[in-house]
Protein backbone atom coordinates (compact mmCIF):
# COMPACT_ATOMS: atom_id res chain seq x y z
CA UNK A 1 0.00 0.00 0.00
CA UNK A 2 1.19 3.47 -1.11
CA UNK A 3 1.72 6.43 1.78
CA UNK A 4 -0.91 8.06 -0.06
CA UNK A 5 -3.76 5.28 0.09
CA UNK A 6 -2.29 5.23 3.74
CA UNK A 7 -3.01 8.89 4.06
CA UNK A 8 -6.27 8.78 2.85
CA UNK A 9 -7.86 5.78 4.47
CA UNK A 10 -5.94 6.90 7.70
CA UNK A 11 -7.97 10.25 7.22
CA UNK A 12 -11.09 8.47 5.94
CA UNK A 13 -11.08 6.41 9.46
CA UNK A 14 -10.34 9.44 11.72
CA UNK A 15 -13.42 11.10 10.22
CA UNK A 16 -15.89 8.51 10.44
CA UNK A 17 -14.52 7.42 14.28
CA UNK A 18 -15.49 11.21 14.88
CA UNK A 19 -18.53 10.85 13.91
CA UNK A 20 -19.30 7.72 15.10
CA UNK A 21 -18.15 8.79 18.64
CA UNK A 22 -20.99 11.60 18.18
CA UNK A 23 -23.21 9.29 17.85
CA UNK A 24 -22.67 7.89 20.68
CA UNK A 25 -22.37 10.42 22.65
CA UNK A 26 -25.75 11.88 21.63
CA UNK A 27 -27.64 8.75 22.14
CA UNK A 28 -26.00 7.78 25.53
CA UNK A 29 -23.99 4.26 24.02
CA UNK A 30 -21.03 3.93 25.66
CA UNK A 31 -19.91 1.30 23.48
CA UNK A 32 -20.78 2.68 20.16
CA UNK A 33 -18.48 5.65 21.41
CA UNK A 34 -15.57 3.53 22.18
CA UNK A 35 -15.35 2.02 18.85
CA UNK A 36 -15.71 5.63 17.40
CA UNK A 37 -12.53 6.35 19.30
CA UNK A 38 -10.74 3.08 18.52
CA UNK A 39 -11.31 4.15 14.91
CA UNK A 40 -10.33 7.92 14.90
CA UNK A 41 -6.86 6.05 16.64
CA UNK A 42 -6.82 3.70 13.87
CA UNK A 43 -7.17 6.81 11.73
CA UNK A 44 -4.03 8.27 13.69
CA UNK A 45 -1.62 5.26 13.37
CA UNK A 46 -2.57 5.12 9.16
CA UNK A 47 -1.56 8.33 8.94
CA UNK A 48 1.49 7.81 10.72
CA UNK A 49 2.34 5.05 8.63
CA UNK A 50 2.28 6.91 5.62
CA UNK A 51 3.86 9.46 7.05
CA UNK A 52 6.94 7.26 7.71
CA UNK A 53 6.97 5.67 4.42
CA UNK A 54 7.25 9.60 2.78
CA UNK A 55 10.48 9.87 4.95
CA UNK A 56 11.87 6.33 4.17
CA UNK A 57 11.01 7.03 0.78
CA UNK A 58 12.71 10.36 0.81
CA UNK A 59 15.89 9.23 2.76
CA UNK A 60 16.52 6.31 0.41
CA UNK A 61 15.87 8.62 -2.75
CA UNK A 62 18.83 10.58 -1.19
CA UNK A 63 21.14 7.57 -0.93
Amino acid sequence: MSSTSDKIKGKANEVAGKARQSVGEATGNKETKAKGAAQEAKGHAQQAKGKTKDTVKKVVDKA
